[in-house]
């Protein structure tokens, strides 16, 4: 199969398309012949060596964690899906950018999600899904979302609106706003200043806090909640733990993934798609992601 791989931890230009192994699932896994990958954060930190320690891989390595194509075959004791299913979902760590993708957590693609769409949901649905789920029940509540704009953060603004949220506010960058207010969010800037604007957009204040952003962030959204246990982060791990918030991971869970999936075919779940680039220009999009700010997901079209 053909595929992206670098052979040493490196900078994007160590990406290199060629031909690599064939994988083939085992016990409770599928294959699909991938149609479209994603691109996050951990894909071009597993490339450049930043997380070697956490995540020693066996070079040379594939980038991507998720993707989306068309089931080609099917490990033992798998059910309820067929050969030419269209479905999206995880694998391990890396391996999504090739041709032919192993998926240990997997769902049917909503019928009106194209190619692009269903690579951007898997990692990005399950880790909001996560983060919101650790701050109880939204209905109701007022909900500010940290870096709304990007991937996670777009997509835990919808998927809090479908789960009766009774307002989100979203930070991001001005030229954002109006992509934000397209998502049923309300915008506002990150940053200085941020609890004073918030006390215009809420008077009665912001009830939970969710970050997806990582920006340094932390002790300025627990002081706008007022308690750790009202913020979840999905990003800043060792802050969280410093602060007693709640830390949320992303799991491979096909629940996860059909209920994210569900939302799809109700139309009220729609992965935002930023770039999508051709195989051939991989490096390109990792360029792209690590300079961050985006709005909604990149993705690589295989």
């Amino acid at each position: 199969m053909r595929a992206a791989r670098f052979h040493e931890y490196g900078g994007a230009e160590s990406l290199v398309i060629e031909q690599a192994p064939d994988p083939h699932p085992g016990p409770g896994e599928i294959r699909v012949r991938v149609a479209a990958a994603s691109v996050n954060p951990i894909d071009w930190k597993l490339r450049s060596g930043a997380l070697h320690q956490i995540f020693p891989l066996d070079l040379p390595g594939i980038p991507g964690r998720d993707g989306a194509g068309v089931v080609d075959e099917i490990g033992d004791g798998v059910q309820g899906v067929s050969i030419g299913d269209r479905v999206f979902g995880l694998g391990g760590v890396t391996g999504a950018t090739a041709e032919l993708l192993i998926l240990s957590a997997w769902a049917h693609t909503p019928a009106m999600w194209n190619d692009e769409q269903a690579a951007g949901a898997g990692l990005a649905s399950v880790t909001a899904m996560r983060g919101l789920d650790a701050l109880g029940s939204l209905a109701g509540r007022t909900l500010l979302v940290e870096g709304a704009a990007g991937g996670v953060g777009s997509a835990a603004v919808e998927i809090a609106l479908a789960q009766g949220v009774g307002t989100v506010i979203g930070t991001a960058s001005e030229r954002n706003h109006e992509f934000l207010t397209s998502l049923g969010a309300v915008p506002t800037t990150y940053g200085p200043g941020l609890a004073q604007r918030l006390a215009t957009l809420a008077p009665h204040g912001v009830d939970i806090v969710l970050d997806t952003a990582a920006s340094g962030s932390l002790d300025d959204l627990v002081a706008i909640a007022g308690d750790p246990k009202r913020v979840a982060t999905v990003a800043d791990h060792a802050g969280g733990q410093r602060l007693g918030t709640h830390v949320a991971d992303a799991v491979n869970d096909s629940t996860l993934l059909s209920a994210a999936a569900e939302l799809g075919g109700q139309g009220r779940y729609t992965p935002r798609i930023e770039q999508a680039y051709p195989l051939e220009r991989i490096a390109d999009a990792h360029a792209h992601a690590e300079r961050g700010r985006t709005r909604g997901k990149i993705v690589i079209c295989i």
